[in-house]
């Protein structure tokens, strides 16, 4: 066993729910002291060409305070996912995972904030920030055991 531990966090454009996953995810590593023990990838199997408006502006709120405007959709490429531990899927996925990977598929199944009003992206991202938060409580867990 490492001792780095690598979080997935996928959707089909990933420009929504990942984003905000990934995001909250870099800020609990901080927060923890875990910037050399857990790392990050993100990514979708069909990348749009920006975050969703919508998330960027619930994501900037004065109660997160977290600028997505400048990240860009990515594809992330099987292998990526295969070394993760955990791969997060937003609930929208079309992931398809080599059958010998050892990776802990968790699908989230959480409605997309693209096209939602701002209450209802405001709860899907509270809820997301909840998951990751549940997340890094494990994840910290593990690796004390390692």
């Amino acid at each position: 066993m490492t001792d780095t531990y690598t979080l997935g966090f996928v959707c089909v454009q990933n420009a929504g729910r990942s984003q905000m996953a990934t995001a909250f995810a870099e800020r609990e590593r901080t927060r923890r002291g875990l910037e050399e023990a857990v790392e990050i990838v993100t990514g979708g199997t069909h990348p749009a060409e920006s975050v969703h408006d919508v998330v960027v502006r619930v994501m900037n709120g004065t109660d997160t305070g977290i600028d997505l405007s400048d990240r860009t959709p990515r594809k992330v490429p099987s292998e990526e996912l295969g070394a993760c531990d955990v791969v997060a899927t937003m609930g929208c996925s079309t992931l398809e995972l080599d059958a010998d990977a050892d990776v802990d598929v968790r699908d989230w199944a959480l409605d997309d904030p693209d096209g939602a009003d701002l209450d209802e992206a405001r709860r899907i991202r509270d809820t997301v920030q909840k998951r990751v938060e549940d997340l890094f409580d494990e994840v910290e867990a593990d690796l004390g055991h390692r």
